[in-house]
């Protein structure tokens, strides 16, 4: 049985995000197929309910990208953060 699918609203934002990160989230996007904003979606639903977002495929691509990009950055990173001077570049 194939489920409904489910009306929801969007609203454009600003977010701020490391242009590494970025640049890996926009890769794995374009690899699924979707937007960037339905990869953030997908991203944080799994997360609120503690599942893994990611299968090993998806996982070992990804480690593929952070190499590309030079993403050193892991989770034990992620609340000691510090924005460089200038910032936006």
């Amino acid at each position: 049985m194939i489920e409904p699918k489910k009306t929801i609203t969007r609203v454009q934002t600003g977010v701020r995000i490391e242009k590494r990160i970025l640049k890996v989230l926009k890769t794995v996007a374009e690899h699924h197929d979707i937007g960037l904003g339905d990869l953030i979606e997908g991203i944080c639903l799994h997360a609120f309910e503690g599942k893994q977002p990611f299968g090993d495929a998806s996982l070992a691509m990804i480690a593929d990208a952070k190499k590309l990009f030079g993403l050193d950055l892991t989770a034990a990173d992620s609340h000691r953060l510090q924005e460089s001077e200038g910032g936006t570049s």
